[in-house]
C-alpha cells in the first residue's frame, strides 16, 4: 500500500487522537495515562523526507485517572507546570517506507531537549462523511525520565524504587488536511 497524502499543512484532529503513556510502578505494575491537551501540524513534502511533524503538549492536562498522582506529577517533583507549561516535538528527520518509518526530532521536556526516534506506523487515509481529509499514524518511543530531568522517586522497603525510570510514549494522530 502506497501512501498518496496531498503535500501540505495537516493539523492534529485531538478528538481523534491520544498521547499516552506508560511508566512502571513499584516494580511490579505499569501506570498507564495520557495527556489530553496537545497541538501539532503535519508538513508533508513531496517525498517522505520532506515532510516534518511538530507539537506541543500541554504538561497540566496530565492524567493518569488517579486526581492525587495526577497533582503530585503536575507539581514541582515532576513536571513543575507552572514554570513549564508545555512538552515540545519537533522533527528533523524521517528514514523508512511511507507506511513504516523512523521519525527522529528533538524531545523538549522542562528545560532540557534530547533527540528520540518514534517508530511510526502509517494507521491509513479516508474522507470523512463531511469531507474531510484524514490521515491516522501510530507511533511509540521509550525516553529516560531522569535524563529530562525529571528525578524524584521513593525508595520501596523491599527495595527498588516507587517510580521506573523508563517511559514509554504511545502517540495516535489523527491529522486533517484543511480544505481550500
Amino acid at each position: 500500500m502506497a501512501i498518496e497524502l496531498s503535500p501540505g499543512t495537516w493539523n492534529l484532529d485531538l478528538a481523534h487522537s491520544e498521547v499516552g503513556f506508560i511508566v512502571r510502578h513499584a516494580g511490579i505494575s505499569k501506570v498507564r495515562g495520557q495527556f489530553t491537551d496537545a497541538e501539532g501540524t503535519l508538513v508533508v513534502g513531496e517525498t517522505l523526507e520532506g515532510s516534518s511533524v511538530q507539537a506541543v503538549v500541554k504538561t497540566s492536562s496530565f492524567d493518569s485517572n488517579d486526581d492525587n498522582r495526577d497533582a503530585h506529577v503536575k507539581g514541582a517533583d515532576f513536571f513543575d507546570v507552572e514554570q513549564y507549561p508545555n512538552m515540545t516535538f519537533k522533527a528533523s528527520g524521517v528514514e523508512g517506507t511511507p507506511e513504516e518509518f523512523k521519525l527522529t526530532g528533538d524531545l523538549t521536556i522542562k528545560d532540557t531537549t534530547l533527540p528520540v526516534v518514534f517508530d511510526v506506523e502509517f494507521g491509513g487515509m479516508a474522507v470523512d462523511p463531511f469531507g474531510a481529509t484524514r490521515a491516522g499514524f501510530s507511533a511509540t518511543t521509550q525516553i529516560s525520565r531522569k535524563q529530562f530531568g525529571i528525578t524524584w522517586n521513593a525508595a520501596l522497603e523491599a527495595g527498588g524504587v516507587l517510580v521506573g525510570d523508563k517511559v514509554t510514549i504511545n502517540v495516535d494522530a489523527a491529522f486533517v488536511l484543511p480544505s481550500n
